[in-house]
């Protein structure tokens, strides 16, 4: 099915298009995970977010108005190349406005930008680099490579593997690394994970506002590269119950003050400024106020206990760890391992700053 559609599509797509330009419009839809899309044609190549009309969709059908007052406005954010229609074409990521102009329900990015637009934040610097695990299923609710109805050997050979008995859908992890690289996410790497159809990618190092960007864009193209091949890609948090790891978005974060020679103590400035909010970012960590994560974070499978703030060098079961190499050159990053991988990446990094930066209690 996905070899016949390239190769009917390959047809089309080499078509001359002539000046005018398909722009497509993306959004992130009212259960805060789901992401939709359409397309409409510009008369020519946009060069920035700002060079695209705003637009309105059917917020009834996307649970984000009622059907009486239906329209919602999208307001572009963020431009991209298009990695499947090739040429001038482009991606737009777009926030969300109700009919009177105020933020939709699911539009974090106002208050995420408003935060990193503050002085002491944009002086700062702050870099994110979030790690995106994902599950690939069949169509059929099945665990991509699994047994129909049975399951594969225990978790132990999967981790980074190589070999058809270990991985499942590498396919798919390399056309979305190569679509991501030609629309200008800034992609840092990939791997296979501990439970085996289980993946990984890494976005960043992003500044401010552009983490959220980049990594909301990185899932769409994930999804549209995933029908190509008719798998589906699954960000629940705990997709298998049972001894199987969990899927998260852990979240490297720095300061310039963190990165520069001695930063260490300021890292550890952080990380205590972080333990005493520890109720309010587990509730911005996962789109359900941290229901989602109560699955994952139980203190197995390389999680922390989701009730109880810990931190450590090298240590995968903490809340918030230093990586060895940043503890031995006394400067770098903090990784924080609570972020859901169905998390809001507007919301994990406003929440760093405003925690770290803007010291709010």
């Amino acid at each position: 099915m996905a070899y016949l559609r390239s190769v009917n599509m390959d047809h089309y797509l080499s078509l001359d298009q002539g000046d005018r330009v398909q722009v497509m419009y993306v959004w992130i839809d009212g259960s805060g995970e789901g992401m939709r899309c359409k397309t409409r044609t510009l008369e020519q190549e946009p060069e920035k977010a700002e060079d695209c009309p705003e637009w309105t969709f059917d917020g009834s059908s996307t649970k984000q108005s009622e059907g009486r007052n239906s329209d919602v406005y999208l307001i572009p954010a963020a431009l991209f190349r298009d990695p499947f229609r090739g040429g001038k074409n482009k991606l737009l990521l777009c926030t969300t406005l109700n009919y009177d102009r105020t933020p939709n329900g699911t539009n974090h990015r106002v208050t995420c930008l408003d935060a990193m637009n503050k002085e002491s934040v944009a002086n700062s610097h702050p870099w994110f680099g979030i790690e995106q695990e994902y599950t690939l299923f069949d169509p059929d609710g099945s665990v991509l490579g699994w047994p129909k109805g049975g399951f594969p050997g225990p978790q132990g050979p999967y981790y980074c593997g190589v070999g058809a008995d270990r991985v499942y859908g590498r396919e798919v992890v390399e056309a979305h690394y190569r679509a991501c690289l030609y629309s200008g996410i800034k992609i840092a790497g990939t791997n296979a994970e501990v439970m085996p159809a289980q993946w990984e990618y890494q976005v960043g190092p992003c500044e401010g506002i552009e983490m959220g960007d980049h990594l909301w864009m990185a899932r769409f193209i994930m999804y549209r590269v995933a029908e190509e091949f008719n798998v589906v890609v699954n960000l629940d948090p705990k997709p298998m119950s049972g001894d199987w790891n969990g899927a998260g978005a852990h979240c490297n974060y720095s300061t310039k003050i963190m990165r520069e020679a001695d930063g260490l103590p300021h890292i550890e400035a952080a990380i205590e400024k972080l333990s005493k909010r520890h109720p309010y970012h587990i509730k911005m960590y996962d789109p359900n106020g941290g229901k989602d994560n109560e699955r994952r974070l139980t203190g197995l499978h390389e999680t922390s206990d989701i009730h109880t703030f810990s931190s450590g060098v090298a240590h995968r079961g903490c809340s918030i760890r230093i990586p060895r190499h940043c503890a031995a050159e006394k400067c770098g990053y903090l990784e924080d391992r609570r972020p859901s991988s169905n998390c809001d990446p507007y919301q994990v990094t406003e929440a760093m700053v405003r925690t770290t930066i803007l010291n709010e209690q």
